[in-house]
């Protein structure tokens, strides 16, 4: 691996996503402690986007120190944290109906919380899929979309994977309650730029100085591409062949930068990118 001097990675950083990136059902995949420190050593920033909403930013930290991997509370930002602002600044005070197969803590306060059995609630807010989402709980928000309560998602993850195997997540119950209702959502975390933007401000850098990791090649590589950051997919987690082969013409109209078999070879890439 080319040099060893940190000064030639100042004023650069690396986001990484997390489910599939570094850990599957929290367990590290091989090479990611050592990607974490090449970078910190090289004093480059970092930071962890992610659309988990089963834990919050710091029960995340706790579970990536658990498993071998030194990451602060701090350098976390999840879609919940990303969502609970949004909430604050354009729905201050309101009854908000949350569905999520997780805590709420990262959203802060600023409103009230309301159950599916309330009379309508202001806004309607999806966090991330589980046994949460049962028939009654979903067909409440069908009935709340029907009536014009405005929606915000969290995320529109289709998926993410687990040491069991694949399991679908919001996006896919989101384009069903789209389709049948005629109602646009909001969307907060990726592939949404708020949480891009977010990332870049936390660590006081340019989108272009940046390089995102991730296993979802829309949602995570071309998402990040869009918002002027270098894209490096890695074949793990939820990456699948097929996906990767049929970007070109969608949405974004781009391919990734950089494509890599696992966190542990971004050393070798980021060097050969940053010269050190």
């Amino acid at each position: 691996m080319a040099g060893s001097s940190a000064a030639h990675a100042v004023g650069r950083g690396v986001l990484f996503d997390i489910d599939g990136v570094l850990v599957t059902s929290w367990s590290p995949l091989p090479g990611a402690r050592e990607a974490l420190e090449w970078v910190r050593a090289r004093g480059a920033r970092r930071a962890f986007l992610t659309n988990t909403t089963s834990k919050t930013g710091d029960d995340i930290a706790g579970a990536l120190r658990a498993c071998g991997l030194d990451v602060d509370g701090g350098e976390i930002v999840t879609a919940a944290r990303l969502t609970g602002e949004y909430l604050r600044g354009a729905y201050p005070g309101a009854r908000v109906h949350v569905l999520t197969d997780g805590p709420v803590g990262d959203l802060g306060a600023g409103f009230e919380l309301v159950p599916a059995d309330a009379a309508a609630p202001d806004v309607v807010v999806l966090g991330g899929a589980g046994p949460a989402f049962t028939h009654y709980a979903l067909s409440r928000v069908f009935e709340f979309m029907l009536a014009g309560v405005p929606v915000v998602a969290m995320h529109r993850s289709n998926a993410w994977a687990t040491a069991e195997g694949q399991r679908i997540d919001t996006g896919l119950y989101l384009e069903g309650l789209c389709r049948a209702t005629g109602v646009t959502p909001t969307v907060i975390g990726k592939p949404s730029p708020v949480g891009f933007r977010a990332a870049a401000e936390l660590m006081g850098l340019d989108p272009t100085a940046i390089v995102m990791v991730g296993d979802d090649v829309r949602a995570d590589v071309l998402a990040g591409q869009v918002s002027g950051m270098t894209g490096v997919l890695v074949r793990t987690g939820k990456f699948r062949q097929a996906a990767l082969d049929t970007v070109e013409g969608d949405e974004f109209g781009l391919v990734p930068d950089h494509v890599i078999d696992g966190v542990g070879d971004l050393p070798t890439l980021l060097a050969d990118l940053w010269g050190c």
